[in-house]
């Protein structure tokens, strides 16, 4: 059982928010932090930052909570 479920349901949420801008911006080059002010406003580089923080706990994290990969002699 995981210990922080919370933090890996939050930084899941915002790695698939991440993902999902990085579709929009190559299929239509539309990204979402324009609805924040772009990248030059705060907000969006406060997003931006949280979703690569997101992505380096998911790395560091993966192979202890995920049932493919974890102990069970995946990856």
């Amino acid at each position: 059982m995981m210990k922080n479920k919370g933090l890996h349901m939050v930084a899941f949420l915002l790695l698939i928010i991440g993902g999902l801008n990085w579709l929009l911006v190559g299929l239509f080059s539309w990204d979402v932090g324009v609805l924040f002010g772009g990248m030059s406003a705060m907000v969006s580089r406060v997003i931006y930052v949280l979703v690569g923080l997101s992505a380096l706990y998911i790395l560091a994290t993966h192979k202890s909570c995920c049932k493919m990969c974890g102990t069970s002699g995946g990856m």
